[in-house]
């Protein structure tokens, strides 16, 4: 595959993503050529990382809003999540035989443990220096992309609906792009008007949870253990009575809002077999979705479906049935593999902000304008 790298006529980027599930480190090695809607984005090798099994379990604490943590705690965190970062970007580099001087820079998402975009003042953060995956890697980093959205008055989130504008939009009919990772959000892209983005709620973040809880197993392989449950429809009428779910975009969450104690205060009293709990959380995704969709752009004729959510036919089924007016299939189908499109995604805002163009779209965030996103780290 890397034999037909040609560095005169196409660039190298390396994108790193940890989202809101925290399961993994996603490392994608992506060949840019052309810009706008004549952009051409090829990923070289792309790999998932597993984390570290006690950091990941103080990630996903602090995700969940954990607050008991020592500002020391924070210091070795910040550092511990770039030496992973770093470590996963050369162990792909060493996979795709690619030495690191043929790469332009890295674009590192971090790894979010708060945002609080209606805080006084709002702010978000994620972990994960610059400076140490820039040393260690000896590759020019770029990371920190969310909070400059943020200080403009945005939500710093979400950011990839101009990379999804550029690669899967269409002059011939309205599409949404769906990202399923621990949060769900919506790209907008319609035939003609303005790209819109916002989450639409919990997504693999509450089901991953409530799954290793009662089975031990990070997640639900296949779906396997909603499927043998039954939605009840008294708690899924009580978890769509969240306020956030009728709040009209720009809008994101987090793990720090939807997490188990949010769901336990609605099971408080209330006799639901486990299994039907994981039934009802993935109806809840697939019906906070189509709700989302037929509120904001009905006519959608194609849902291009990406994140670890893909993996699961029973959700994959559920949103089928609740988006009868639309085709639902993976971004695969358009040359995107859905396990990588957020990693090669920073690589992308690395590529901008590297150019001095901007990250963000303010129609789907709420700044105030266009905004450079990032800091870049220098090699």
């Amino acid at each position: 595959m890397t034999d037909a790298i040609d560095a005169t006529v196409s660039e190298l980027y390396l994108g790193l993503m940890s989202g809101t599930s925290a399961d993994g480190i996603d490392a994608a090695l992506v060949r840019f050529e052309g810009e706008g809607r004549a952009l051409r984005c090829d990923l070289v090798r792309g790999h998932t990382f597993a984390w570290d099994p006690a950091l990941r379990t103080t990630l996903v604490a602090l995700g969940q809003g954990a607050d008991t943590v020592s500002l020391d705690t924070v210091g070795l965190l910040d550092a511990r999540i770039a030496i992973a970062f770093a470590d996963a970007a050369l162990s792909l580099l060493q996979a795709a035989g690619v030495p690191r001087g043929r790469v332009r820079a890295i674009g590192s998402h971090g790894q979010t443990v708060r945002h609080r975009p209606h805080a006084e003042p709002p702010f978000t953060w994620q972990l994960g220096d610059g400076n140490v995956i820039a040393e260690r890697s000896g590759m020019t980093t770029v990371a920190d992309f969310r909070r400059r959205d943020v200080a403009a008055g945005g939500q710093g989130a979400p950011l990839m609906p101009a990379f999804h504008a550029a690669l899967l939009g269409s002059t011939h009919e309205d599409r949404a792009v769906l990202n399923l990772g621990g949060i769900a959000n919506f790209t907008l892209l319609p035939g003609a008007g303005d790209v819109r983005g916002f989450d639409t709620g919990p997504a693999n973040a509450l089901m991953d949870a409530w799954c290793e809880r009662h089975t031990g197993h990070a997640y639900d392989a296949d779906g396997a253990f909603a499927a043998s449950g039954q939605v009840d429809a008294a708690l899924l009428a009580r978890l769509l009575a969240e306020p956030w779910f009728a709040a009209p975009p720009p809008k994101s969450t987090g793990r720090e809002h939807f997490h188990l104690d949010w769901l336990q205060a609605r099971l408080e009293g209330n006799s639901v077999s486990n299994a039907d709990v994981q039934a009802t959380l993935l109806d809840l995704t697939a019906r906070t979705v189509a709700d989302a969709l037929h509120m904001t752009q009905p006519d959608t004729r194609r849902v291009l479906v990406c994140g670890g959510g893909v993996r699961n036919p029973v959700l994959m089924a559920r949103l089928a049935a609740y988006m009868p007016q639309a085709v639902v299939e993976s971004t695969a189908t358009h040359g995107l593999d859905p396990d990588y499109v957020e990693a090669m995604g920073f690589a992308w805002l690395a590529r901008e902000t590297l150019a001095g163009r901007p990250g963000n779209l303010p129609a789907v965030t709420g700044a105030s304008g266009r905004r450079v996103l990032g800091t870049v780290y220098p090699a």
